[in-house]
């Protein structure tokens, strides 16, 4: 599905400027993408908060996300339309929970995000296809963020 008939002026509604990732979702190509790097620099304000407050913003934005996605997607009158993606920012911000310093770990959570995003393995799959509304928005990217958090962790402890 395309963004091109998306008209610019519903960014001048506050939900949809943030269920479409600040505009970033308005991307013609990998809209998706586009929305991880907005969490991406999203985290980079973030990270060098005490992480209790991280963690709580992580799910400010997850249960917020509910409710923006899913009026997003009643103004779109499309379930889960490719423009919104703050599923994507809250999924990336869930995978970068307390990564260790480097840029290689920043980029492997990325990675590994988008990964399980795109492919969405079981229960990914069956999940975004049996859940509507926001929460179905955001249930496969909040487990996509889960997988890529575990597997980012996984690394780091047997490395």
């Amino acid at each position: 599905m395309e963004n091109r008939g998306i008209a610019f002026s519903l960014l001048k509604d506050p939900l949809n400027f943030c269920a479409l990732g600040f505009g970033s979702g308005l991307s013609p190509r990998a809209p998706g993408t586009a929305g991880t790097v907005v969490g991406v620099m999203m985290y980079l304000g973030l990270q060098h908060l005490p992480f209790p407050v991280y963690l709580a913003v992580v799910v400010v934005v997850v249960l917020a996300g509910i409710w923006i996605c899913g009026h997003a997607a009643r103004a779109l009158g499309v379930h889960d339309h490719p423009a919104i993606v703050w599923d994507e920012i809250a999924g990336i911000l869930i995978t970068l929970t307390h990564i260790p310093d480097g840029w290689y770990w920043l980029l492997a959570g990325f990675l590994l995000f988008r990964g399980f995003d795109i492919v969405k393995p079981w229960p990914i799959r069956q999940v975004d296809k049996g859940l509507g509304g926001g929460l179905g928005i955001m249930l496969d990217d909040i487990l996509a963020g889960l997988f890529s958090l575990i597997c980012l962790q996984l690394i780091y402890y047997l490395l």
